[in-house]
């Protein structure tokens, strides 16, 4: 996937049933896919990220925001609309 239009949505969560509930909401909710996770605390904190377009990786947080809230607390979210290619070095992904 080519990050040139492409941006990344990020949740972050206290829970392993609310990340699960919120990850599901996501990509149920857009057109995005799962590019890394990252469980902390002993999955205590759970940090969800997705790329798409703009809109669906809004879409999808919000979703994934609004579900997740259900569950477990909602510690961050954050749209980042077309990263530059470097951040990709943060994550464990051939993309």
């Amino acid at each position: 996937m080519e990050m040139t239009n492409n941006s990344l949505g990020i949740l972050e969560v206290s829970g392993l049933v609310a990340s699960i509930e919120g990850l599901d909401a996501m990509l149920k909710a857009a057109d995005v896919r799962l590019i890394h996770t990252e469980k902390r605390l002993g999955g205590r904190l759970v940090t969800l990220i997705v790329m798409g377009s703009v809109s669906a990786a809004t879409a999808a947080v919000e979703a994934g925001r609004t579900m997740a809230q259900r569950f477990g607390k909602v510690y961050n979210y954050e749209i980042i609309a077309r990263p530059h290619d470097e951040i990709l070095k943060f994550f464990d992904t051939d993309i």
